[in-house]
């Protein structure tokens, strides 16, 4: 090799490891490497466009007790306190999004990507794998986001679901911030949730890492208070029902139809399979309606049954309806926020 060949060789090789460089910062910081890129606007986006959300949308195991969990904090005042969700954590994680007047909306492609949408309407869902991640909705509808029988898959991450009191359709309320009306479970997680009067509704499902506060009371159609939950389950749910390590606030007068932050009513069916771990609970007549005579396979673990409402949590207590005699049930570490230990009271 002549001694002006070696000169142009290294340059060469110069250019392409800059060129390789720029590149990987290319993929890196725009997300290019990602399978796609969702940029919103007036197209659903397309279903490679979601990145798994790994850990966040589940925490990584606790450890500090034999059971891996953490000891029980004590004197919160409040959920920040002790690491529950509030609106510092919870909803969109970007600045800016996209104004979507879509009304009342049918989705029915399968592995739709909603992403940085600020949406006045409602999302009705007749597909599989959709997920709504980094948005917003502004209900006018029942709902502001329901699953249909016969669909599953549905994701819902880092959202904020919201109506505007008195504007709803039932009598000027709202009623399902999520409702799933499939047999199939789906994912809600760090999603901050306000107004609807039972703001998540299914019988199976993953809600995890939520914040749900400000529920709105309001008369429905037939003139009566509604019931209000932050959660509710009806019972005969055909899967695993997990509500963990959300923060559940019922801040609705009993004499204007609260019920529970947590109910699990067998109004359908027997209520199984469920799990109420870890979560800050404040609110309704009893702050947990915990599945009834013919209730099994439900394990209320670690909660916080917190004051801010009633100084034993809902109005007439902690909990009600617990069945310690059901196959399965497990009642563990449950305390109030200054760490005293809660413990149902036997049925009569």
């Amino acid at each position: 090799m002549s001694p002006l060949a070696r000169p142009r060789r290294r340059k060469a090789l110069g250019a392409a490891l800059l060129a390789a460089v720029l590149l990987f910062a290319l993929f890196t910081f725009t997300g290019l490497g990602q399978k796609a890129l969702c940029l919103g606007g007036a197209a659903l986006c397309d279903s490679r466009a979601i990145t798994t959300p790994g850990a966040d949308s589940s925490r990584a195991p606790r450890s500090g007790t034999a059971d891996g969990k953490p000891s029980a904090p004590k004197g919160c005042a409040r959920p920040r306190d002790c690491g529950y969700p509030d609106e510092t954590t919870t909803g969109p994680r970007v600045a800016t999004l996209t104004p979507q007047s879509t009304g009342n909306a049918a989705i029915r492609t399968d592995g739709t990507v909603i992403r940085g949408w600020d949406v006045t309407g409602s999302l009705d869902i007749y597909a599989n794998n959709v997920t709504v991640i980094d948005s917003r909705i502004t209900s006018t509808n029942w709902w502001g986001i329901n699953l249909r029988p016969g669909f599953s898959g549905l994701r819902i991450l880092h959202t904020t679901i919201t109506a505007v009191p008195g504007k709803g359709p039932n009598n000027g309320g709202s009623d399902y911030a999520v409702s799933n009306m499939s047999t199939s479970s789906i994912e809600i997680g760090h999603c901050d949730i306000s107004v609807f009067g039972d703001a998540l509704s299914m019988g199976q499902g993953n809600i995890h890492d939520n914040y749900v506060h400000d529920i709105q009371p309001f008369k429905n159609l037939d003139g009566e208070w509604q019931h209000t939950n932050a959660v509710i389950s009806n019972g005969g749910g055909k899967g695993k029902l997990t509500i963990r390590h959300n923060t559940l606030l019922n801040p609705t007068p009993v004499e204007k139809g609260a019920s529970a932050a947590v109910g699990l009513f067998a109004d359908s069916a027997p209520v199984t399979h469920t799990v109420v771990d870890d979560n800050w609970m404040a609110g309704g007549a009893y702050t947990l309606y915990a599945g009834g005579k013919d209730s099994a396979g439900i394990e209320v673990t670690d909660n916080v049954f917190s004051p801010q409402y009633y100084p034993a949590g809902g109005k007439y207590g902690a909990v009600a309806y617990w069945n310690p005699a059901g196959k399965g049930n497990v009642w563990r570490g449950n305390r109030m926020a200054d760490g005293t230990p809660v413990e149902p009271a036997p049925e009569s």
